[in-house]
This record gives C-alpha cells, structure tokens and sequence, in this order.
C-alpha cells in the first residue's frame, strides 16, 4: 500500500508546527509507519484523524517521531575536550550563556550544570530546550533511572544527586541553573547572544538544507567566541562558510 506522505506532512505542519520534510525521508516515514502499526490504523488519513481526537495518540506520535537518545557524559572523551573550553570560556570574567538545544529528557543540561559545579563556576546559565513536552517533564523532575545514570563517576554522582528509592534525583544545586523550555530547531525563534551551544546528535537526522540552515541559526546568535559541541557523528564540513572554526573534536568557534 502506498501511503500519502504529501498529505500528512502537510497536515502536520499545519495542525502540529512540525516541519516533517525537513527530517531525512527514509528514515522519518519509517518511524511513522511503525508507529502507526502499533496505533492499529493503515492509512495516513486515518492517522491523522486519530491523532486529531486523541491526545495521548498525538503525543505518542510527538515523543516518537523526535529523536530522544541521550546519555549523561555522551563520549566522555568528547566532553573532556569540551570542558576544557568551558573551563577556558569562564575565565573570560563575563557570565555565559549555555544553550543545550534538544536536550532530550535532560542529561545533557545537567551534565553541563555538574561541570560548572565542580569547577566552581557561578556566573553561568543553561537553556536547555526540546520539543517534545514530556522529555521536557523528565527534565525539569531531575530523577532518573540507575541506569540512565550510569556514565557519571561514582564521586560525582554522590555529589549531585540523591537516592530516592532505586532512582537518583539532581540536587538542588544543579536543577537552579537549567531553564527548560519547549523548542523546534526547524521553526522557532533561536536563542540571542549564547556563549555556548551544545546541540548534539540531532542534526544528522536532517536533510542537508535543513541541517546547515541550523548551523547558520547557531553561528548567528553565537557571541564571537563562542563554543559550538556537536555530536560524534556531526562534523561540519567547511564550517568557514557558517563562521565558524574547528578548534578540537567536533567543537567549533565563532569567527570573530
């Protein structure tokens, strides 16, 4: 059977703000026709009037379509060449701006809130930013599984959270430096004047066109001097043409 992709990315990006043809094609129509299978329905028209009457189907289908695999520590080589540059980034005298863009259910922000603390850097803030509501719920809860939180260091994890149960709760003194907030990278407004932006393992899932007009957005609210952190798998070829430069693995520089 084929199905109507024309139609319901339309409709999506009608009903829902969703920019679904900026996702790479293969890919995205295969999470829709898994997600619809398990929905039970065979037809894209189908499926949208579900998603239409049925709230919890709706965000089903949000939570699915996005991309939500995440680790506190991601490549822990990766983040111990990123902090030194945050480390580097504070010693500038100004307090910075940190935007963790599609933070998923929050390891990534707080991540970032652990390194601040454990180098004693006050003057430092995180917008931590997704679009699906419900990593965005995890987020702002701070508890997490065991096994979520398996990559932080024994001593660390003793220092910033707590036991609650079997799960681990961030402290106090982590969770006051994070704002979160729902974001599309595809369609809303970027954040203005960031120090620091960590956006990772995200924009592999876009089309070319998409995935360097996000690079342009990033290079355009960048401070000169600011930090782009990208995923292990997102190098950006000729990053000049956005302004930026390669100082270290998968981390970029404003020009200027």
């Amino acid at each position: 059977m084929t199905l109507n992709f024309e139609f319901f990315n339309q409709w999506v990006e009608q009903k829902l703000g969703i920019q679904l043809e900026a996702y790479k094609e293969r890919q995205m129509q295969r999470r829709i026709g898994n997600i619809m299978q398990t929905a039970g329905v065979s037809t894209l028209e189908a499926y949208a009037k579900l998603l239409e009457t049925n709230p919890q189907a709706k965000q089903e289908f949000l939570s699915h379509i996005t991309i939500n695999v995440t680790e506190f520590y991601r490549n822990k080589d990766l983040f111990e060449a990123f902090e030194k540059q945050i480390i580097r980034k504070s010693q500038e005298g100004k307090a910075l701006k940190i935007w963790s863009a599609a933070c998923s259910i929050g390891s990534e922000p707080y991540t970032l809130s652990m390194i601040l603390n454990n180098h004693n850097i006050r003057k430092a803030q995180i917008v931590a930013t997704d679009i699906d509501q419900n990593c965005l719920v995890r987020g702002r809860s701070g508890l997490y599984k065991a096994s979520e939180v398996k990559n932080i260091p024994s001593d660390e994890l003793k220092k910033h959270f707590t036991v609650v149960n079997d799960d681990y709760q961030a402290q106090a003194h982590l969770k006051q430096r994070i704002q979160f907030k729902k974001h599309d990278l595809l369609v809303d407004p970027y954040e203005k004047k960031c120090d620091v932006i960590v956006c990772r393992n995200v924009t592999i899932y876009f089309k070319n066109e998409a995935r360097d007009a996000v690079y342009q957005k990033f290079s355009d609210v960048l401070e000169p001097g600011g930090i782009l952190f990208t995923g292990a798998t997102e190098t950006i070829n000729f990053s000049e043409r956005f302004g930026l430069e390669k100082i270290d693995s998968f981390i970029y520089q404003k020009i200027g």
